[in-house]
């Protein structure tokens, strides 16, 4: 899907909901080694989010492409007279498509719990969610068992062909939504008529699904069909994180 997910993390992604990391003193040892690891930390932070920002781009284009390749092998097929067009098609889907769509669907919800921009804090993000868990819905349980039928049968049906001209079209769209990010915040964007500040994920939870789609792949290959439970356990850890830490802030703001 590719996922409710920013280009960019906003400024204020760097600052958490909790307190603001006391002052470093100045002139001491400690001080100056406590402000290194800091600066490491930022760099490792901004390095892995910058990479699982990549990861969701280059997945999401190649999602879009995969669909445009279905309709182009499907179209010959429709017509009869191209068998070897729906087998083509059928590994595509399985070997290609599927794989990309899990990768962008997890690298975007990754990033939304991971940032500021929240999975509902934003139009834009929300938006680009809805779509995203439609497109999952309608390529796992309609178009993959169509594509399944139609392998076995070396018949395509219209409506195969028609269905993926709008999957690439709707990854187009989300992707007007990430450049133009319109709508402003939502209702949950904002609190007591103040903008909502979500905190930012440690960098091992972007490194995490970062990594999560190559150990996925690999599982596939062996198994013979796609399996994204690293992806799914990414997202999963993301979630966590980003409740707990927000339990924290509650706790840390609740009055004495």
């Amino acid at each position: 899907m590719p996922a409710s997910t920013p280009a960019s993390t906003p400024a204020r992604s760097r600052t958490t909901a909790t307190a603001r990391p006391p002052a470093r003193s100045s002139g001491t040892s400690s001080g100056g080694s406590s402000g290194a690891s800091a600066g490491r930390g930022g760099v490792a932070a901004r390095t892995w989010r910058r990479l699982a920002v990549w990861a969701h781009v280059l997945s999401s284009v190649g999602w879009m492409t995969c669909a445009l390749a279905l309709f182009a092998l499907l179209v010959p097929a429709l017509r009869g007279g191209a068998p070897w067009a729906v087998e083509a098609a059928h590994h595509l889907d399985t070997q290609l498509l599927a794989p990309l769509a899990n990768t962008s669907a997890a690298t975007g919800l990754v990033l939304s719990l991971g940032t500021a921009w929240g999975l509902a804090v934003h139009r834009w993000v929300l938006t680009k969610l809805l779509i995203t868990l439609v497109q999952l819905y309608l390529g796992i349980f309609v178009l993959s068992e169509a594509l399944d039928t139609a392998a076995d049968t070396l018949r395509v049906s219209p409506a195969l062909v028609v269905g993926t001209a709008p999957m690439a079209g709707a990854i187009a769209v989300q992707a007007w939504l990430s450049v133009a990010k319109p709508g402003g915040r939502t209702r949950w964007g904002t609190r007591g008529g103040r903008s909502v500040t979500l905190p930012t994920a440690p960098p091992w939870v972007f490194a995490l699904v970062v990594a999560a789609p190559v150990v996925d792949v690999t599982l596939g290959l062996l198994l013979g069909f796609p399996s994204p439970l690293c992806s799914l356990a990414a997202v999963v850890v993301a979630a966590v994180v980003r409740h707990r830490a927000l339990r924290r802030a509650r706790r840390g703001s609740a009055p004495a």
